[in-house]
């Protein structure tokens, strides 16, 4: 967790005040401030938060926001936990089209896709469902896709020390989608490639043929 800090706010009185950083909060008392801030952002893009139908949308912008930023609390070691096994298994694991959601840092827009995972096993090998756990440990934070790509990998490395690891994310990002350029239909990939996968030619042509190949 990053060190406190203090951010200066206008306050409804228009008197600047300060705002202590969400690490220091408890989580009612973030939700809280969160859900003031949310209050305060529609009054200033025009709208009445005391109409119908956004009187609860701050407590609901806040408890999504907390949800979909869950990752900040969460670490790998955790969510693997126990499920890393002795196993002879040298031969490469490949997880493919592992669904993500995340929020761009530059916007707090969506962006969304696929992951893939893969690694050559070193004496251990990881329980399956644990590889999308740790892309979500990753991708429920502020991110850019290729940090996120970059960190799934170092995750991985650190918690198995295989032989090799990589991973491609293939993302649709609503920031060039419904603002700036507008383009609907591109898509950004972005690879990270540890070890054998960096190293060995024919590893890496096997994985990115096994990604894909398919299509």
């Amino acid at each position: 967790m990053s060190a406190p800090r203090f951010d200066h706010a206008k306050d409804r009185a228009g008197e600047l005040s300060l705002v202590q950083s969400a690490p220091e909060l408890a989580p009612d008392e973030r939700g809280a401030t969160l859900a003031t801030l949310v209050r305060r952002e529609l009054e200033l893009i025009g709208e009445d938060p005391m109409r119908e139908g956004l009187l609860r949308t701050p407590e609901r912008v806040a408890k999504s926001l907390a949800w979909l930023t869950r990752g900040y609390e969460q670490d790998v070691a955790d969510v693997v936990g126990s499920a890393v096994f002795e196993e002879a298994h040298s031969q490469m694991v490949l997880v493919r089209d592992i669904d993500f959601y995340s929020l761009c840092e530059h916007h707090m827009l969506p962006f969304f896709g696929k992951v893939h995972i893969a690694y050559v096993p070193d004496g251990r090998i990881v329980g399956l469902s644990k590889l999308p756990r740790v892309v979500e440990v990753f991708a429920r934070r502020l991110q850019v896709q290729e940090r996120l790509t970059e960190q799934i990998a170092e995750g991985i490395e650190s918690v198995l020390r295989p032989a090799g690891v990589g991973v491609v994310v293939e993302a649709e990002h609503l920031c060039m989608m419904m603002r700036g350029v507008e383009k609907q239909h591109s898509t950004t990939i972005t690879s990270a490639l540890r070890g054998c996968f960096r190293d060995a030619p024919a590893t890496r042509d096997e994985f990115l043929r096994l990604v894909h190949g398919r299509r």
